[in-house]
């Protein structure tokens, strides 16, 4: 056996990755007066080295396109936010025969948050019991009363945008002014109007005005490529320095957990990890720990982390780490609009992202599905990233300066739309250890099982009859690969594309059937906690991460609390 390398310390709390939810942990506990140290899985962040918001194509080695191409069918190329990846090296995963998954993992000092849309929608309260209302899936031990609380102090914190509605299907926050529409915004919102659709300000974790000594958004529209002035949201420019303020807080970088391991009591009381610069087996020790390394990769920790008592894997007594495995229903198409070629190239400029969006409108009516779904929409003529005129090209015939022409006159003409919708757990969606695979570090790596059920067929069936309506009300022509048949019908994406992958460790008041009890605490091991995706009970139709911080500060308060107590 290599010797593993013990730290002499014993911390209060030990959290595993620096995303939505452990960058929150570390404020909050911190603040709290708890000595804190966090592990991430890849290096710290230099914003100013790392994004490259305003670098031009031209202005990268082969136009951003690397050797090959292959930085445009890539999230990890130069031109986009750093160190997001669909595959790593050494480090791989596996998917069961006939399931398609695609893993996206970030391997950065504020993981996910340094990609993610910004979209910051709270869970509804009808949400949280969906259960008691069509039978399906499962009734979360909270309510939104419980989390509204957190998401006001999230809101508050952060900084997020909209505009107070009324809406039952997306509750209102503490809202800064939105952006105006532009004009892309106003064709569909006008659409909308007319075909009964609600169409709103977007809800986004961007400043648009100073908030805690950051400025507000200088309306670049680069979001996806970082930010450096910190307007929009990440963990690692927002939620850590704070930590890292009271002198309490101690992050290791590259930082690769392997398991998380327990006393003869059946506490945890250290983490083994591999320091990915030396190659070498270490050990922090501390008195709580609280996993936040995303859901999959936290059901990959906790399954990895077997002993005597947790032969199954830590905290898994009921045998449901790793299942309830969902990501949202997602499919595309766009729309042609004529009258926006006759428009004088004007300033677009914005948000990295859309003003303005659809909250679920059916929620009132019976569907052929259960729950519901939103969608994002965008066009303009923003500045160009990566791969945009690729596509261009590959609609249009041409070479040289024809094709030039006809670029140049559609550019700024298509309105994209996407819808993103509820799925429900099914017993053939989840993540299991591969029994024969090992990543580059010894430690057994995830194998995927997935399959979507009729109920997300039919409501990406519903998505792009929607696109189609809007768009032809518009006065646009319909766009759209998405066919009924075949291995994705109507267009749905494989799973994990989406990026929303949650409850593969979810809270529940019965030991038997959930990992986790209503204060995201594990059942067997009291001292052990999971702040992120992992612990969702169903993932309704918002994006999840304005949801995994407000349970993560809540989280955070009752571990203070209890640590006061002698508890933990």
């Amino acid at each position: 056996m290599p010797q593993v390398i013990r730290s002499p310390k014993v911390y209060d709390v030990c959290i595993i990755g620096s995303g939505a939810g452990g960058g929150t942990a570390a404020k909050v506990l911190t603040e709290g007066g708890l000595n804190v140290v966090m592990l991430e899985a890849g290096p710290l962040l230099n914003p100013s080295k790392d994004y490259k918001e305003h670098v031009w194509p031209y202005a990268l080695p082969h136009r951003g396109a690397d050797i090959g191409g292959r930085a445009r069918h890539e999230l990890n190329g130069e031109f986009l936010a750093p160190n997001g990846f669909w595959e790593i090296e050494g480090e791989p995963y596996t998917t069961a025969s006939g399931s398609d998954f695609r893993w996206f993992r970030s391997r950065i000092e504020g993981g996910r948050t340094n990609h993610w849309g910004r979209i910051a929608l709270r869970i509804a309260p009808a949400d949280f019991k969906a259960r008691s209302r069509d039978g399906m899936g499962d009734d979360w031990p909270i309510s939104y009363e419980d989390l509204a609380p957190y998401y006001d102090k999230v809101d508050s914190f952060i900084g997020v945008f909209g505009t107070k509605e009324n809406i039952p299907s997306a509750p209102d926050g503490m809202f800064l002014p939105p952006p105006r529409p532009r004009c892309t915004e106003t064709l569909v919102k006008k659409a909308c109007d007319h075909l009964n659709i609600l169409c709103v300000p977007s809800r986004m974790a961007i400043l648009t005005k100073p908030l805690n000594g950051r400025a507000p958004c200088h309306y670049c529209a680069q979001c996806g490529r970082g930010c450096i002035s910190a307007s929009n949201f990440s963990s690692s420019q927002v939620m850590i320095p704070p930590a890292q303020a009271t002198g309490r807080f101690t992050l290791i970088a590259n930082a690769m957990a392997r398991e998380i391991v327990v006393n003869k009591d059946g506490q945890a009381q250290a983490v083994s990890y591999i320091d990915k610069t030396t190659h070498k087996e270490m050990r922090i020790h501390a008195k709580a720990f609280v996993v936040a390394a995303s859901a999959c990769e936290s059901a990959r920790l906790l399954l990895n982390s077997r002993s005597t008592l947790f032969p199954d894997g830590l905290a898994n007594s009921s045998g449901v780490v790793g299942r309830y495995l969902t990501d949202s229903v997602g499919t595309n198409a766009s729309g042609y609009f004529p009258q926006l070629a006759a428009v004088a190239p004007h300033n677009h400029d914005g948000i990295g992202g859309m003003h303005m969006y659809m909250p679920w409108w059916k929620f009132d009516r019976k569907n052929d599905f259960p729950r519901g779904y939103h969608i994002e929409f965008g066009g303009g003529r923003h500045m160009p990233g990566v791969g945009q005129f690729d596509e261009m090209c590959e609609e249009t015939e041409g070479y040289g300066a024809s094709l030039k022409q006809k670029c140049r006159s559609t550019y700024g003409t298509f309105i994209g739309f996407s819808g993103r919708g509820e799925m429900i757990p099914n017993p053939d969606t989840y993540c299991e250890i591969d029994p024969d695979v090992v990543d580059k570090w010894g430690i057994p790596v995830l194998r995927f099982h997935f399959a979507w059920s009729d109920n997300e067929i039919k409501m990406a069936k519903d998505m792009q009859e929607t696109f189609r309506a809007i768009v032809e009300e518009a006065g646009g022509t319909f766009y759209s690969r998405a066919k009924p048949e075949g291995k994705s019908p109507y267009g749905i994406s494989d799973g994990g594309e989406i990026i929303h992958e949650l409850g593969t460790a979810r809270m529940g008041d019965d030991p038997k059937t959930s990992v986790l009890n209503k204060n995201c605490q594990a059942h067997d091991v009291k001292n052990l906690f999971v702040a992120d995706g992992a612990c969702f009970v169903s993932g309704p139709e918002k994006n999840p991460t304005l949801s995994i911080m407000a349970l993560s500060w809540r989280t955070s308060e009752y571990l203070i609390d209890q640590a006061r107590k002698g508890e933990i």
